[in-house]
């Protein structure tokens, strides 16, 4: 029989269902039941395409014996961490600081009134490797909540109290200047992998936000330093098994130190950030390979995450079925050398396995292979490879396809939105720009209330119960702001406002200009949320930032530029010290520095070809965090445009930065040179 989870729209939800734990989803009504029966809370937190968490579920919540023992025991609450990151990141700081790491699926035991007392996160159903097993955790937690009750409750005191004062030194509330931006490239130097490209050991995760400041800070300053590192890694993750090399996009980190053998779930937030990177470092480069990664990218992300309504599903699966009914991870993606064979015949096969290093004894497990493109001397027929290319695509969507979590989520798909609005402009595919703005519609029309308040996730067209995160307001703004910037029109300025207003009112601490991740009327917890780190994807506090300034360069918003400025005192403390884990913060900090530039673009019309022209060499400039506005003389879409006459009746571009204008140019290859950072 079905538990409280079968009405829930989160997918990772849906999975636990049908376990015979008697689950409840986060609420207060979990809460007031366990008050009630005077029983401890499992906490259980994971997501859809997480392996470890469906390992778990599979050995423990599917256990009658162990599901007995929790309903008996415990009133269990199921989270997924992509639909309520608050309540992930509020137990995790606990996680990590208790034992020093954490991770998912996360296990944490709270008194009835939320506050934690014993952690961990992965259990094996048996004890191994100095692990006990779920069971034992189970046993000796509900001992001690019946014998030690005082002292349980006293541990859980103090850990709240503890991480009540773990607040983090924000720095002056002043931006960094270049000298603090010279120090977060040498620290990012001394991290960096010549060999391999990337930065540390294994695991290795996709440095995106890093590496958009790199191309920033190459633009400002022309450091080939700062542009080598973000070529070569670039290259690297391209050529090695983290990229899909049949079907485009990549997978989540890569495992060992050479991008060989990936995570398999491929993440929508990864492949928005790193499609945009891409088409970043081809606008900087020209390099052809770029241009691929960057195309190949956005149109997986439009064939394979996008949901009938218009918006991009959160994830894949890294498990699919090998074929035989067991659920493996990479099963879809690795191919052994028979199999080649069975696809191409002899002589192909021969080629492809030499082309995509595919070998007898394998990269990955029981002999198969992670498709790589490891650099090759000599001719290659580039005709037959692609011919080889599509028959195993072909042969490949005939396997058992990995899982989709199909909640889209309202930050993710702004990083979506922005990736595939520059891409479409860049390489003049309408396509990818039409894609981008049916998901900003898709959220406007789903996500947004009449105050312009975000709901976090939606799932076939219904709007989830959680409300949207800083890094929801921050994001979505940002991929507006690409929007309109990309398409001319001015009404994404006019709702990135509306989601910026959000930020200054309840977001932000006005005594400080620090930020949080929860809204000041959202639901309290045991600590409000506030973590100005890069991770996987940017921060809401960096992301916000970001979004700020570019909103005030359009604008010239103070109240816009002065929080900005303020929120980017954190990476004056942090960006020297941990580079690797505020970048998006250190290149919204390049674009301060830069101005950020402003430039108008005025013609009859957006598809008169001197207008166009204009308008495309306008967005390919590399001055860091540079602002477009396109449109008629006189119009009122964007501020900027106002007062920008044609020039001798010419289409002309106005760029400004710091209160200063240049004369305006009708010709491209002069505004090239002015944009070119």
């Amino acid at each position: 029989m079905p538990n409280r989870l079968a009405h829930e729209t989160s997918p990772y939800l849906l999975q636990h269902a049908d376990n015979p734990v008697d689950w409840w989803p986060w609420s207060s009504e979990a809460f007031e039941e366990a008050r009630k029966r005077n029983v401890p809370v499992l906490l259980s937190v994971g997501y859809s395409s997480c392996h470890w968490c469906h390992v778990m579920a599979h050995e423990s919540f599917e256990d009658q014996e162990t599901a007995e023992y929790l309903n008996a025991h415990y009133v269990s609450v199921k989270v997924d961490r992509e639909e309520r990151p608050d309540v992930d990141a509020v137990y995790m700081e606990a996680v990590q600081a208790a034992t020093g790491q954490g991770g998912w699926p996360m296990t944490v035991f709270l008194t009835p009134d939320a506050e934690p007392f014993y952690f961990g996160t992965y259990f094996p159903p048996a004890p191994r490797q100095d692990m006990p097993s779920f069971r034992q955790v189970l046993q000796g937690v509900h001992q001690a909540w019946d014998e030690r009750r005082d002292e349980v409750t006293e541990v859980a005191e103090k850990i709240v109290r503890d991480l009540a004062g773990r607040e983090i030194s924000y720095g002056d509330a002043q931006t960094p200047g270049a000298e603090e931006l010279a120090q977060a490239l040498l620290g990012l130097t001394r991290e960096y992998d010549p060999q391999r490209g990337g930065f540390g050991g294994a695991p290795k995760f996709p440095p995106s936000m890093v590496l958009e400041f790199l191309l920033r800070h190459h633009a400002r300053t022309g450091a080939e330093g700062a542009l080598q590192m973000a070529r070569d890694t670039c290259e690297r993750m391209a050529r090695g098994g983290m990229y899909d090399q049949l079907g485009g996009g990549f997978a989540r980190y890569s495992v060992d130190r050479d991008w060989v053998v990936p995570h398999f779930e491929k993440m929508l937030y990864d492949n928005a950030l790193l499609c945009r990177v891409y088409a970043h470092l081809w606008r900087s480069t020209g390099s052809e390979l770029a241009r691929r990664v960057a195309l190949e990218t956005a149109d997986f992300m439009v064939r394979e995450l996008r949901t009938n309504e218009g918006g991009f599903a959160s994830a894949l699966d890294a498990d699919s079925d090998d074929g035989t009914g067991r659920h493996v991870e990479g099963a879809y993606y690795v191919w052994t050398p028979e199999q080649l064979r069975e696809v191409l015949g002899e002589q192909d096969a021969e080629l492809a396995a030499q082309h995509f290093g595919v070998t007898e004894e394998g990269t990955f497990e029981e002999g198969a292979s992670v498709l790589q493109l490891p650099v090759r001397d000599g001719f290659v027929d580039a005709e037959r490879v692609a011919s080889i290319r599509e028959r195993l695509l072909a042969a490949r969507s005939g396997r058992p396809a990995p899982g989709r979590d199909d909640k889209v989520v309202a930050a993710w798909n702004g990083l979506a939105i922005a990736a595939l609005a520059e891409t479409g402009a860049y390489f003049d595919r309408p396509d990818l720009v039409e894609a981008a703005v049916a998901a900003a519609d898709l959220l406007v029309r789903l996500h947004l209330d009449e105050q312009a308040r975000l709901t976090r996730t939606s799932k076939d067209g219904h709007a989830g119960a959680n409300a949207g995160v800083l890094e929801d307001y921050a994001d979505v703004a940002e991929g507006f702001l690409a929007l309109a910037s990309v398409t001319g029109e001015g009404v994404w300025l006019e709702f990135a406002g509306f989601l910026l207003d959000h930020v200054l009112a309840r977001f932000t601490d006005p005594e400080s200009g620090s930020l949080y991740d929860t809204a000041a009327d959202a639901e309290q917890l045991i600590r409000r949320p506030q973590d100005p780190t890069d991770n996987a994807a940017p921060s809401g506090w960096t992301a916000a930032a970001n979004a700020l300034l570019s909103y005030a360069a359009h604008t010239g918003s103070e109240p816009h530029r002065t929080a900005a400025e303020r929120a980017l005192g954190v990476v004056k403390a942090l960006g020297p010290r941990v580079p690797r884990f505020i970048g998006w913060g250190l290149a919204a900090a390049e674009a301060v520095l830069d101005g950020p530039r402003e430039v108008a673009v005025v013609g009859p019309a957006l598809d008169d070809e001197g207008t166009r022209a204009l308008h495309r060499t306008a967005l390919l400039g590399t001055a860091p965090g540079a602002v477009v506005a396109a449109g008629a003389p006189g119009s009122d879409e964007f501020p900027l445009l106002a007062d920008r006459p044609l020039v001798g009746g010419e289409p002309a571009a106005y760029v400004c930065r710091n209160f200063t204008c240049d004369a305006p140019t009708t010709e491209p290859d002069r505004l090239r040179t002015v944009l070119s950072g």
